[in-house]
């Protein structure tokens, strides 16, 4: 086992004019798992996962692997690999040179044993038979395939992945993600990988960290994260099409129910009602509403179904389910439904939303006050009911 662990590590960059915070006070442990740190471009991810390498210096807080501190040990004494988004082989070595270059460089082995090692990593990698050949005749796939070989055969504690896919066609990354989760998986290896696509983070995490402004948001699970997100930013983070989210006020709707009454031109919109006993809010609060696409359910209109109404902007067609773009006033927002159910734009629907799939935030600072994993049971009905 082998831990990796960031304690409150701060990076600043100053200049002339400013001193810039990239990563603040970020602390995470990661153990013998895939480990991803996933936000927008210039979140700080990329920062950090340099510190871990030793390519940028940490101005305050600790990195250690096993207890050992190498916040400020070179590179090369961290026991750690690292690959890069742009491959970075050596154009003028065959395959097997550039597999074999940090053996060759940083130890004494002999050169039959070097081979012999060169050959077993890139029989994991499915490209022994590329030994001899010259690295520009490769395709994308089989330079990312020697890329991951040369870190590997290291033997590293700790290895690091940067955007690592980015440059791969959809199908060839698709399948490069499986195999790099199998890979983790057999060596068992501590593992940070760096991406702003939610769905490798989703698809190939054991745990993800969200970061926004140098910040982590939230570190769990993909599945906890998803269900349960901390605030505002990692709900619209991550969810394919995000979740939406509308203002509201609370209007008390009985004695056992509160309304969540649309804060827009008109006062007649009532997103949502929810029990009293399952939302930790008063009556006249503000509050944001998230819906998730894929829980909207929208029927013909008229009808008696609870819900609101809106109008129907545009339809995308996905072959397995169908992206219904609405729009309730000034607002735009979207449902995931069957692709048998195809409104036509400018048609109006009724849109509607089980109490137990609501999310409620504070309209203040953002934070998470009430989420579906918070409730005793889940629903089930057809959230793509023919129109």
């Amino acid at each position: 086992m082998v831990e990796l662990k960031l304690d409150h590590v701060t990076k600043r960059y100053d200049d002339a004019q400013e001193t810039e915070t990239a990563v603040n006070e970020l602390s995470l442990t990661a153990e013998d798992e895939l480990v991803v740190l996933l936000g927008p471009s210039g979140c700080g991810k990329t920062t950090t996962l340099r510190m871990i390498a030793g390519l940028e210096s940490v101005t305050d807080g600790r990195i250690s692997i096993d207890g050992r501190d190498i916040t400020s040990l070179h590179p090369s004494n961290r026991s750690i690999a690292m690959v890069f988004q742009d491959y970075g082989l050596y154009t003028t070595m065959s395959v097997g040179e550039n597999i074999g270059y940090g053996l060759k460089h940083s130890t004494d082995l002999p050169a039959a044993e070097r081979r012999a090692r060169v050959e077993e990593v890139a029989s994991m990698f499915d490209i022994e038979e590329l030994l001899d050949r010259e690295v520009t005749e490769l395709s994308g796939g089989q330079k990312q395939r020697v890329a991951l070989g040369r870190a590997m055969i290291r033997d590293p504690d700790v290895f690091l992945l940067d955007e690592p896919l980015a440059s791969l066609d959809a199908k060839l990354r698709s399948e490069m993600r499986t195999e790099l989760q199998q890979l983790q998986a057999e060596m068992d290896i501590t593992t940070v990988y760096v991406t702003h696509d939610q769905k490798e983070a989703m698809t190939m995490a054991d745990r993800i960290a969200i970061l926004n402004d140098g910040v982590i948001q939230q570190a769990a699970p993909p599945e906890e994260i998803y269900d349960d997100p901390a605030n505002r930013f990692v709900a619209d983070f991550l969810g394919n099409p995000p979740m939406n989210q509308l203002p509201a006020v609370v209007e008390p709707a009985g004695s056992e129910t509160y309304a969540f009454r649309y804060q827009g031109e008109h006062s007649n919109i009532v997103l949502a009602t929810v029990p009293q006993t399952r939302a930790d809010v008063s009556g006249g609060d503000t509050v944001v509403v998230g819906l998730r696409p894929e829980a909207l359910a929208i029927t013909p209109h008229p009808t008696d179904r609870n819900g609101f109404d809106a109008t129907v902007a545009v339809t995308e067609y996905q072959g397995n389910d169908n992206f219904v773009h609405l729009q309730i006033e000034e607002r735009e927002l979207t449902a995931v439904v069957l692709p048998t159910t195809q409104p036509a734009p400018g048609d109006r629907v009724r849109v509607s939303i089980e109490p137990e799939e609501i999310y409620l935030f504070d309209s203040d600072t953002g934070e998470t006050i009430r989420s579906p994993k918070h409730q005793d049971e889940k629903p089930s009905y057809d959230s793509g009911r023919p129109i």
